[in-house]
């Protein structure tokens, strides 16, 4: 299999803030870019040559971008399954199409990892009332109800103080298809990302640690985690899954490390994530420029980690109606760096940048970010967050 080399056009199926950041690495590594998506001003298209607008579950314009592209990437999972399939006629799709056909759903992911023998937290499928009386009978303690598709960043899901609640938790949802999952006493979330090229190479990054704040990521670190044996287990269960699903591209493991030890896995997603923009100042490749070689099929990067390194998502309530924040203050925090996504309309819980700092240590990178955060949040009287969260 010959590898995709720079002059190339790769085309990115999707033009949200991932896609931007990653068509950037690829256009500094001599690539043209094409990009689809519904949105007019989506972020990506500032660094493409073409951009087609159109929904992602238009067949025709997923291969009218194939037509013109070496390789396409899907930066969100939303993309038409049809099209993708005629699309490889003219251009591969990395990661496939059978990948985002489980991922998508998240009964059918959970269904997936089960059947892999890959370790999941207590859970059931909800599609009738009957349903729902078998998960109150076979769960313990809180749950969480969630709808299989769409959702995100806390939304789409109902948490319960009780299996008792389910019913009405799915009631809430509007008793579409839900899975609902018995709650972990969590230690700390974990995030693995692996990086697999089409010939078969495969590296896996130190796992990053996370925090949430109203369902949203808050911030992230990497390395997140010191003990090196819990750190490795997670590797290995992440490059494992990345094995079986036959990645090609990218997947990132979303983990619970549970109290008592055990690591279990949340959710998949074929894509880079938020939970490794720290990458860029953290490690030796960034996650962007690592997307570009594995769907190019070039040598993988070193993933190690060089410095300490963590983000604070930026959310649009720390925007005023009538201006941008203040951010020279955040960048007088020290070590700050600030990376905006050109999102024109700023609202409440929206992700509209992030705030990067590196440390001496973890902890250290993470007050610097949070820090260069919540000087906006000051400006604007909302809610400070803490640096704290993991052990």
């Amino acid at each position: 299999m010959a590898p995709i080399l720079p002059g190339a056009t790769l085309g990115f199926l999707g033009g949200g803030q991932l896609g931007r950041m990653t068509a950037f690495a690829a256009r500094s590594m001599g690539y043209d870019v094409h990009v689809l998506d519904p949105d007019e001003s989506a972020p990506a298209r500032a660094a493409a040559s073409r951009a087609i607008c159109a929904p992602f579950d238009d067949a025709d314009a997923v291969v009218d971008l194939a037509r013109g592209c070496a390789v396409l990437m899907p930066e969100i999972e939303t993309i038409s399954a049809e099209g993708m399939r005629r699309a490889v006629e003219f251009a591969p799709v990395r990661p496939a199409a059978t990948v985002l056909h489980i991922v998508q759903d998240r009964a059918r992911q959970k269904q997936w990892l089960e059947a892999n023998g890959f370790p999941v937290t207590p859970h059931r499928t909800l599609v009738s009332a009957d349903d729902c009386m078998i998960a109150m009978a076979s769960l313990s303690g809180p749950c969480y109800v969630k709808t299989t598709s769409g959702g995100y960043d806390g939304r789409g899901q109902v948490r319960t103080d009780t299996p008792a609640a389910i019913a009405a938790g799915w009631a809430t949802l509007g008793r579409v298809p839900s899975v609902v999952e018995q709650a972990v006493d969590i230690a700390v979330e974990l995030s693995v990302l692996v990086a697999r090229s089409p010939s078969g190479a495969l590296i896996a990054y130190d796992p990053a640690a996370n925090h949430h704040v109203g369902g949203i990521l808050a911030w992230s670190v990497i390395p997140g985690i010191e003990d090196v044996g819990v750190a490795r287990r997670a590797r290995d269960l992440a490059a494992a899954i990345a094995e079986t699903l036959e990645i090609e591209g990218l997947l990132c493991v979303e983990m619970f490390l549970a109290r008592d030890g055990s690591v279990l896995v949340n959710e998949l997603a074929p894509r880079p994530h938020n939970s490794y923009h720290e990458s860029v100042e953290g490690c030796a490749t960034s996650q962007f420029e690592q997307a570009v070689r594995a769907i190019c099929d070039l040598p993988l990067g070193d993933p190690s980690c060089l410095r300490p390194a963590a983000i604070a998502n930026l959310l649009g309530e720390l925007w005023p109606a009538d201006g941008v924040p203040p951010f020279d203050q955040t960048l007088r925090a020290s070590g700050a760096r600030l990376h905006l996504y050109g999102k024109r309309l700023a609202r409440a819980g929206r992700k509209m940048g992030h705030v990067s700092a590196t440390g001496s240590n973890p902890r250290e990178a993470v007050a610097r970010a949070v820090a260069g955060r919540n000087v906006l949040a000051l400006a604007r009287g909302v809610p400070m967050w803490e640096a704290g969260g993991w052990p």
